[in-house]
């Protein structure tokens, strides 16, 4: 590797951090072995800036559909008086659980000896349609550039017109890379790389650009979970339009859930699906 700072991305997926088919339930054993990974990789690479983005996996996506869901916001002029107020509450239980799933991330980070700081987007991040109209990362910058990894995740945030909007760990990592310029972005979950077949899982995509991604859309497969954000195609369809955006950035997506995978790949070693402006 170069003598130089290199600004990595790394999202660990909520399927790859948490059981999804089972709600509010971590993988403790798997956040553990993870944490001891990153710490090696860094360890190794003492020029390495590391920003951790994680998923919501059973905790954010399903207390969307719990708990916030069945109130659309502004409610309809037929709605009670008290549908507002039901919203509000779906808020909170939906940022609750995206923060409760944050802590047991940091605390494995933490246990393993990584100087983690946690940026949550709710206190952070002012939206307008779904779309981040506002984040001063300044902080969060200085955190990094501090020598500290700062971790952001998928979470709730305020909303002009939404009221609240759900923002995908992809969603975040895009606005930051467009600000931070990053060399590689990791996105570790528990597919091995992007599959044309999915769910038969026979044939592997090696590379994905964006003049040969209509060919790939339709048989990309989405979640076989309870996934608010979209699953595969929309994270696939996400990075592109980064990549397309930010020269010289790459994003691989590829599995954790081997152990040694996710230290390989912030070695450097190239792992399943490499996507790519070209």
């Amino acid at each position: 590797m170069e003598a130089v700072s290199k600004i990595i991305f790394l999202k660990l997926g909520g399927s790859l951090i948490t059981d999804k088919s089972m709600p509010y339930t971590p993988r403790l054993d798997r956040l553990a072995r993870l944490a001891g990974e990153i710490r090696s990789a860094l360890s190794r690479n003492p020029g390495m800036q590391l920003l951790v983005g994680h998923g919501s996996g059973s905790f954010g996506h399903y207390a969307v559909k719990e708990s916030l869901a069945r109130y659309p916001f502004p409610p309809p002029s037929s709605a009670v008086a008290s549908g507002l107020e039901n919203y509000w509450r779906g808020f909170a239980e939906v940022w609750y659980r995206a923060s409760q799933l944050n802590r047991y991330v940091v605390e494995a980070l933490h246990t393993a000896g990584i100087p983690a700081v946690s940026f949550p987007p709710s206190a952070l991040v002012r939206a307008e349609n779904g779309v981040i109209e506002s984040w001063d990362i300044t902080l969060l910058n200085v955190a990094l550039q501090s020598g500290l990894v700062p971790v952001v995740y998928g979470d709730i945030a305020f909303d002009s017109v939404k009221g609240g909007t759900i923002l995908s760990t992809e969603m975040l990592m895009f606005y930051l890379a467009q600000r931070l310029h990053p060399w590689s972005i990791l996105l570790a979950g528990i597919e091995a790389a992007v599959w044309a077949d999915f769910p038969l899982r026979q044939r592997r995509v090696e590379r994905v650009t964006a003049a040969g991604y209509n060919s790939l859309s339709g048989r990309i497969g989405g979640s076989q979970s309870t996934d608010v954000t979209g699953g595969m195609r929309s994270k696939v369809e996400e990075m592109l339009e980064l990549v397309h955006q930010i020269q010289g950035v790459t994003v691989q997506i590829f599995s954790g859930e081997e152990p040694g995978n996710l230290e390989k790949a912030l070695d450097g070693e190239l792992l399943g699906t490499l996507i790519a402006s070209d």
